[in-house]
């Protein structure tokens, strides 16, 4: 479970504040699968990279479990991400010196995951990919990049996947197919799900909506399919 409670965060640069988030509440229960809209600019990145530990509040709690991660040094954030997170980025932060296995592989190696090899393999053909495992970034089309890069996301088993824009850059029938691997990875695998999106149909495949104006929740509601 994540708990988010009074939640801020500020900039400050040529003696002026800039309020990025304000006074977040939120809640969200182990295995819900939830999308986070809102115009640019109105905090979805920032409150997603809060709940990585990749940035810092300015005040306010995080708990993942019951676990205030706003307390925890940077060697404890990093164990607490490769461990407990998966990551799926717009813009795939792929190795590009790698082939698509080896990324795998170097996810799972580093978080000791038993059967590093054979697991990745496995899970690369369950993204569609088990004839491109020798392949490099360079020489998978966009779509088959953002797979790799679920495969990545979920070869360790993580409790929490956060996905930042995951199909902002592909066309339809791409979007569709990482949408619907998201969807059957989260039946399967059971992880928490927190997804960025700018558009409503990516969001109307979550069970609950939150949409964000100003660094504010304004509203929360669920989808027909989390009804």
């Amino acid at each position: 479970m994540i708990e988010i409670e009074q939640l801020n965060k500020s900039l400050h640069g040529g003696g002026h504040r800039v309020d990025i988030l304000n006074g977040i509440n939120l809640t969200i229960p182990q295995g819900e699968f939830v999308a986070i809209t809102g115009a640019s600019g109105s905090g979805k990145t920032t409150l997603l990279s809060l709940i990585a530990g990749l940035d810092a509040p300015t005040s306010g709690r995080i708990a993942i479990d019951g676990q205030d991660i706003t307390k925890l040094d940077e060697d404890a954030l990093a164990e607490m991400r490769g461990q407990r997170f998966g990551f799926v980025f717009q813009n795939f932060h792929l190795i590009p010196t790698l082939t698509a296995l080896e990324n795998v592989i170097l996810s799972a190696e580093l978080n000791q995951t038993e059967g590093a090899h054979k697991k990745s393999k496995d899970l690369l053909g369950v993204v569609g990919l088990g004839e491109r495992y020798h392949h490099y970034p360079s020489q998978l089309s966009g779509g088959e990049q953002q797979r790799l890069s679920l495969a990545r996301a979920f070869i360790n088993e993580p409790e929490y996947i956060l996905a930042d824009e995951p199909t902002g850059n592909l066309d339809s029938t791409n979007s569709d197919r990482i949408l619907d691997l998201i969807g059957e990875l989260h039946r399967v695998k059971q992880a928490t799900i927190l997804l960025v999106t700018h558009e409503p149909s990516v969001a109307q495949r979550s069970q609950r909506i939150l949409t964000m104006a100003d660094g504010k929740i304004i509203d929360d509601r669920p989808t027909r399919a989390g009804a």
